[in-house]
């Protein structure tokens, strides 16, 4: 047996032997591991268990070698702990005595692994932990302690200053304030601490009732203690009145459409924010932007766009400040795909079998995008085909995809045979077509047609012909109804033959259950049966049936005459709760309408059951009915004593002289309405939040939220205001944006919460209702001033929008005050509309709106048109939710 060793050195003897010297030693049948060196270390700790800590900057090259000798030559393989070593970028050998990773990162710590072996006896390892030190430039993120996003930072607010830094070793940090060093306790509205929810070194600056003095320039110095010659790093933020969280807007209508090939560019827009944040577009679910994706200030170009690059992008702006603000859009790219058809019923399945006189159904399937645009027509060989009464073509809702035609041959026949063709096309053209053909043919006859009764017949002439003799089952209609009556009433019930064969001795069988009720026979002119009830009676409700038969089975009509009452029908637009001036409950007035009170007897009365969500018990109680109820007529009952802030499930039941109709439920939630204190409600649009004003929709543009100060905002020269009507320029109002891509006569229009009138009695009259003073200031300075609306919006059965002040052309480099009387007689909002002139000096502004209960006083001079309005009732609620909750009953 040869002899074969591993023979090794210290690690002492072996540092001053590093240039690959074969190393003697004694012969061992274990040897002990090879032994590892390295270049130039921040730091070897002592070896502890086999193992060496060998610590390295991040960017420094790695080198480690591992020393070994015997005979025959050890093969020696590095190897990792955590993943395989090949996917480290740099210039690594494995398979050497040498593993070397140029520019190291942080990732490529942990512990290696040098392997040995010659296929002689134990393979020998020895291995040793790269620890990779770091740090990055700390990130420094301000918060508010305020629920709501704010826009600007008030005096007695709480802000956070948060400091992060990646780092290894844990980072330790200080702050500083206009170069003054900042210390726990050192300032008493000041606090630096660690949150308990935080990983690592976080720590947080807390500024406590936001003092002038902490309006200053906040350093946060990251450290590791120039641990392997890594300098502190840091970061400065200046924390003013201006600073505040971003919000975007995208300049294009939500979705945008395009013809594949071509070019596609999105704008994203600062709206707000301070510092100026930074603009980046992402897809959903983490997708990449298209290769071909031209990225430039917040615009995103798409040069030849294909399907693959339709679907939702998303501009993120983030100035670390708050939340970053996100604004998606969706692209549409124009297509037809994925065409298929179907044969109801399947005669290649053997689903069924199709009958001659039976019906047959071809289905057509799309996608297409858009799906509104989606339009099919179809062809019968080759010929455009319509719809009749025996071709009968039907098309599924345009915005539902894919999209579905259909076209049903009844009574099918065999001059039906041809080809069929559906065409797909998209309305606006720019696509190619998608066709599909169905052939029908006497080829194919076996198939569709197995089930056909053949009789052979000879004619006198020698040829042989085939006559297809056919059973047809009737068809009959209606194959369900409902019938609600009310006692003592005549009514008929009907039931339609639509084809049967043979229509020979068709006869016809009433029941009311099972009870026979009359038989008889089809004349040959005869299409339909009724049976007629001259009185109801309390017997006479029930389930009626037709029978219509002949030899091949019988078609049924069922008739379900019924006593029940239609549910109620709350009203929706009941708004939130009645105020009372009480702690901790409310009330709520429910209403409704009842669906068809005169198709059965007269409703006596509701039984109300409400019930407390989460809970299981139901309270009931009768609501009496004086007279009959009219259709459309509106039912109030008030519901008090609920308790705040429950839900409550309330159900609704109308009750006649044949008992219990159908039931109706709603759930009502306390949702918190704000009660305007002395009738009085006042918005200087100096938070975000705008007091609950929001932009319409439907307009061609939005109000813009604007202050002297505010960094972000292009704003056109020689018109609209530099400050808010207090002559602050650090105040906000709301103004509208003329300049480019508006054109003349855009509207923007602004939107006041929903206010809700309540009267204080039982029953309102006219002369219980109030007048309210709708006050504001105005600014239109410019050339090119268009008009500004005011519009009483008030919410019945329907939105009606009532003109109650306007104002047209330049008024002057000032703000003015405008007051106008304003008459809601229910729920009601006001509407500010903002019209472009014929360029872009047309700036107009608007600050402070007041709305106060009773009729304006001193009312200042200006060119104000009033319109008359309607009047109104006494208690005044402002809310902010939209959906309403039935809401709480007894404890």
């Amino acid at each position: 047996m040869q002899k074969r060793d591993f023979f090794f050195e210290m690690f002492k003897v072996l540092q001053k032997r590093v240039e690959h010297q074969e190393v003697k030693g004694s012969v061992a049948h274990h040897p002990p591991p090879p032994p590892i060196v390295h270049g130039q270390a921040c730091n070897v700790e002592e070896e502890q268990y086999s193992e060496r800590v060998y610590t390295i900057r991040e960017g420094e090259t790695l080198e480690l070698q591992c020393l070994v000798t015997g005979h025959p030559r050890p093969q020696i393989r590095w190897t990792k702990t955590a993943g395989g070593a090949s996917d480290r970028p740099g210039n690594l050998s494995l398979n050497s005595g040498t593993l070397k990773i140029e520019n190291i990162s942080r990732h490529q710590g942990g512990r290696y692994y040098c392997k040995a072996e010659n296929g002689l006896g134990f393979p020998a390892i020895r291995s040793i932990r790269v620890d990779v030190y770091y740090l990055d430039k700390p990130l420094i993120t301000v918060h508010q302690s305020d629920d709501e996003a704010k826009e600007q930072f008030y005096f007695e607010r709480t802000v956070f200053l948060r400091c992060a830094a990646n780092s290894n070793p844990p980072v330790h940090y200080t702050w500083t304030r206009d170069r003054e060093v900042l210390a726990e306790g050192s300032d008493s509205g000041v606090e630096i601490y660690k949150p308990f929810f935080t990983q690592g070194e976080t720590k947080i600056l807390k500024l406590k009732n936001l003092r002038l003095q902490d309006y200053a320039d906040y350093t946060c110095i990251a450290s590791v203690k120039t641990a392997c010659g890594i300098r502190d790093r840091s970061t400065v933020f200046s924390l003013n009145n201006r600073t505040g969280p971003p919000s975007v807007k995208i300049l294009l209508d939500d979705p945008v459409v395009a013809n594949p090939g071509e070019t596609i560019t999105l704008v994203c827009k600062v709206i707000s924010g301070h510092p100026l944040p930074a603009l980046r577009w992402l897809r959903v679910n983490g997708e990449e932007l298209p290769k071909r994706t031209i990225v430039k200030d917040g615009t995103l170009t798409v040069p030849v766009i294909s399907d693959d690059d339709g679907g939702t992008y998303t501009c993120v702006a983030s100035n670390n400040v708050g939340n970053p603000a996100k604004k998606s859009i969706t692209i549409l790219v124009r297509g037809l795909r994925k065409g298929r058809f179907w044969i109801t019923p399947d005669p290649y399945h053997n689903e069924d079998k199709i009958q001659i006189g039976r019906e047959v159904k071809i289905s057509c399937q799309v996608e297409a995008t858009p799906s509104d645009e989606l339009q099919f027509n179809w062809l019968k060989n080759g010929r455009p085909l319509k719809s009749s009464e025996r071709m009968v073509i039907t098309h599924t809702d345009p915005n539902i995809s894919p999209g579905t035609t259909n076209l049903d041959i009844i009574d099918l026949k065999f001059t039906d045979f041809g080809t069929y063709t559906c065409v797909a096309s998209l309305r606006n053209g720019g696509i190619p077509e998608i066709s599909i053909d169905v052939n029908i043919s006497s080829t194919t006859g076996e198939a569709l047609f197995g089930n056909i009764l053949v009789c052979s017949l000879f004619c006198a002439a020698a040829e042989q012909s085939v006559l297809f003799c056919v059973s047809v089952t009737p068809t009959v209609e209606p194959v369900y109804t409902e019938v609600r009556q009310a006692l003592g009433r005549a009514f008929s019930l009907t039931c339609n033959l639509l084809q049967a064969y043979p229509a020979r001795h068709l006869q016809y069988e009433w029941k009311l259950g099972p009870r026979l009720l009359t038989v008889g026979q089809f004349s040959d002119q005869t299409h339909d049966t009724s049976y007629h009830v001259k009185a109801l009676n309390r017997e006479g409700y029930g389930e009626y049936t037709c029978d219509i038969t002949n030899e091949a089975g019988a078609g049924r009509c069922t008739f379900l005459v019924t006593g029940k009452a239609y549910g109620p029908e709350f009203y929706y637009d009941t708004y939130n709760a009645l105020w009372q001036n009480r702690p901790q409950v409310y009330g709520f007035k429910l209403q409704w309408t009842q669906m068809e009170p005169n198709a059965v007897d007269r409703i006596l009365a509701y039984r109300l059951g409400i019930r407390q969500m989460g809970q299981i018990r139901w309270w009931e109680q009768e609501i009496p009915i004086g007279g009959a109820i009219q259709k459309g007529q509106l039912l109030t009952y008030n519901l008090t004593e609920l308790v705040k802030p429950d839900s409550y499930l309330v159900r609704l039941t109308p009750i006649t002289r044949y008992g219990e109709g159908d039931a109706s439920e709603r759930i009502i939630t306390y949702s918190g309405c704000v009660c305007v204190c002395l009738g009085e409600f006042h918005c200087g649009f100096e938070e975000e939040a705008l007091c609950s004003f929001s932009q319409d929709k439907s307009d061609e543009f939005d109000w813009t939220r604007h202050s002297g100060t505010t960094e972000g905002i292009t704003s056109t020269p020689n018109t609209g205001p530099s400050s808010d009507h207090t002559g602050s320029n650090q105040g906000f109002y709301m103004f509208i944006e003329t300049s480019s891509p508006r054109l003349e006569g855009d509207k923007a229009r602004l939107m006041s919460p929903n206010f809700n009138i309540l009267s204080k009695g039982v029953s309102s009259s006219a002369s219980s209702n109030p007048t309210y003073c709708f006050t504001f200031y105005y600014h239109m300075y410019g050339r090119h001033i268009g008009a500004l609306n005011i519009f009483l919006r008030q919410k019945g059965q329907t939105l009606t929008d009532t003109l109650v002040w306007s104002l047209t052309g330049n008024q002057g480099n000032n703000w003015r005050q405008a007051r106008v009387n304003i008459h809601p007689t229910t729920a009601f909002q006001v509407v500010m509309e903002g019209v472009r002139g014929s360029n872009n000096e047309g700036n107009i502004a608007i600050d402070d709106v007041t709305i106060e209960e009773g009729e304006c006083k001193d009312s200042p001079p200006n060119n104000l048109r009033s319109f008359a309005s309607l009047p109104s009732c006494h208690v005044f609620l402002l809310y902010v939710t939209q959906s309403l909750v039935l809401i709480g009953w007894p404890r």
